[in-house]
């Protein structure tokens, strides 16, 4: 049986408060079911940011059913004692309707901005794996006992104590990552790889379908039998004719005009008309498993036409 789909909206573009209501309250209103926010604390690359865990308790107040979710935050920002308690507070006043995304943290040039030392990946991704042990122990309502070689825990348990455990988000791109994800999140979003000089892979070659399916194969192994809904992160290009949106994206991207036919089957990429991006999506879900699609807050209104033909 699939999955139902989800959307959610990245507000990557929010600089102020009333811009975050906006937002909030019209993402509610198109159908959206989630809202989730970066956490950064440098302009580049995603422009300046709002402190995540705050703005969300500003959303929670001015919605009603809208979900709530960072997007991800990085596990070496937090002690994961001080993000339980700011995620179970957090649920709280949301009613239940918080979602918890985190990742070992990527940008060197952050890390350097603020003074911190930016370990090497080995290192980043061990702290991850152990904080999100933490995390599911303490948010589960349980007293958690906890001795590994970045945190120890004695016998914790938090307040205010969730109804439900809200749902671990984890972003992964490499083979170590997809398999911490696969076992410890409810929620994987499939990304290119984290490099060790601290960006991003612009390869073309990590957004190939072939690519994608041996992630997804990483984390449903890890995972051992686990239902884990899967999740990515997409820019929606719009326009009557897929190819030539295609040969558009394939050269801002410095990818090549002849690139454009391995866009067109990029799982991340979705050209062309709604109805036809509907069908690519309905087309990706049974390749590879895909329910949860999250867009940029610049392509909300375009995109909103899409929901109703996968939810109704």
């Amino acid at each position: 049986m699939h999955r139902n789909f989800r959307f959610g909206v990245v507000g990557e573009s929010i600089r102020s408060g009333a811009e975050l209501a906006e937002t909030a309250r019209r993402a509610e209103e198109l159908g959206y079911d989630v809202l989730t926010l970066r956490d950064h604390f440098v302009a580049e690359p995603f422009g300046d940011q709002l402190a995540p865990m705050v703005a969300l308790a500003s959303a929670a107040a001015v919605t009603s059913t809208l979900r709530l979710g960072t997007m991800v935050l990085s596990n070496d920002f937090r002690h994961p004692v001080m993000l339980a308690k700011e995620a179970a507070t957090l649920d709280h006043l949301s009613g239940g309707r918080f979602e918890l995304g985190v990742g070992a943290g990527w940008l060197r040039d952050e890390y350097e901005a603020a003074g911190m030392a930016f370990d090497r990946a080995g290192t980043r991704v061990g702290r991850l794996e152990e904080a999100l042990q933490i995390l599911r122990g303490l948010l589960g309502g349980g007293k958690t006992t906890f001795a590994g070689e970045h945190y120890r825990i004695d016998g914790l348990t938090v307040f205010p104590l969730p109804g439900r455990r809200p749902p671990l988000v984890v972003g992964a791109g490499s083979r170590r990552m997809l398999g911490i994800a696969g076992r410890h999140a409810d929620t994987v979003g499939i990304l290119p790889r984290a490099l060790p000089e601290g960006t991003i892979s612009d390869d073309i070659s990590e957004r190939l379908p072939d690519a994608i399916a041996r992630k997804v194969d990483w984390v449903r192994e890890a995972a051992e039998g686990r239902d884990v809904e899967l999740s990515m992160m997409v820019t929606p290009t719009f326009g009557p004719d897929p190819a030539r949106a295609a040969a558009r994206i394939a050269v801002t991207r410095g990818w090549g005009t002849s690139s454009a036919g391995l866009v067109l089957g990029m799982p991340s990429q979705f050209v062309g008309p709604p109805e036809h991006i509907a069908e690519q999506m309905l087309a990706r879900r049974d390749r590879f498993g895909f329910t949860y699609y999250q867009i940029p807050d610049t392509a909300m209104e375009e995109f909103a036409p899409v929901i109703p033909l996968l939810t109704a």
